[in-house]
């Protein structure tokens, strides 16, 4: 049977977490190992100079093996696949995020960044987003259908499948986009703007971001935008001559 391991960046206790693994189960032995809160733009960041502990929990999701972990979630994919697992994962599954995982964005993903560590130890990897709304619904209509697609794809080393869900109606979805390369863009440029003045000089910043659908064709982006469902695939640093990551036909 094969064995799926499935992790996110927004805890354990997440709705796209559940739903995951909820379609998951249909296509294996599923074991969830996520955080015990929110990590979201941990990146690829990994635990070295403290413990990591890792509990069982009781999961709404029956049949499903459930820990949630202090760590970040590649701490959760390296726990999970590496310590707590009976078997080595077949595939690891990242999300379900709120909020799309797309063009820059993607470099502070700690979606994407469970399912590089995932890549990094040799199992296929698959991110999966969505918007920040609450309408699942194409979400839910297509994502048994692009786990059915994607889950005996043949595993290639540093590189992930990275999916995006629009966040619409399913009757204003207008299908599915394979293929799509990384934009460029942005949806939020940001700035950090003074909120206090502190002792000795020092002042307290927060990020503010001005959104913006700016975006090429063709792009992942571009997408989300136009209301169709993403698919790619993104290679990691080290992979591409030393460029951060893309998007590879």
């Amino acid at each position: 049977m094969r064995q799926i391991l499935i992790t996110n960046d927004d805890g354990i206790d997440a709705d796209g977490l559940r739903r995951l693994a909820e379609a998951a189960k249909e296509f294996g032995e599923v074991w969830v190992v996520a955080p015990d809160g929110q990590r979201s733009a941990a990146s690829h960041s990994i635990t070295l100079h403290a413990p990591i502990d890792v509990y069982p929990v009781r999961y709404p999701v029956e049949g499903v093996h459930a820990y949630k972990c202090t760590g970040t979630p590649g701490d959760c994919v390296r726990t999970g696949s590496l310590g707590i697992m009976s078997k080595r994962p077949d595939v690891v599954l990242s999300g379900i995020n709120k909020g799309y995982n797309v063009a820059s964005d993607i470099q502070y993903s700690a979606t994407a960044g469970a399912a590089f560590e995932g890549a990094f130890q040799g199992y296929l990897s698959i991110a999966l987003s969505e918007g920040f709304g609450e309408c699942h619904e194409v979400t839910d209509a297509y994502l048994t259908e692009i786990l059915t697609m994607l889950l005996d794809r043949p595993f290639a080393a540093g590189t992930i499948w990275n999916v995006n869900f629009p966040d619409c109606a399913l009757e204003e979805c207008r299908g599915v986009l394979r293929d799509r390369t990384v934009s460029k863009g942005m949806f939020y440029k940001d700035t950090y703007d003074v909120i206090a003045k502190l002792p000795d000089d020092g002042v307290r910043l927060m990020v503010h971001g001005t959104y913006s659908e700016d975006a090429e064709e063709g792009t992942d982006f571009r997408a989300i935008v136009d209301r169709f469902v993403s698919i790619g695939q993104v290679k990691n640093i080290g992979y591409n001559n030393g460029a951060l990551l893309y998007y590879r036909k």
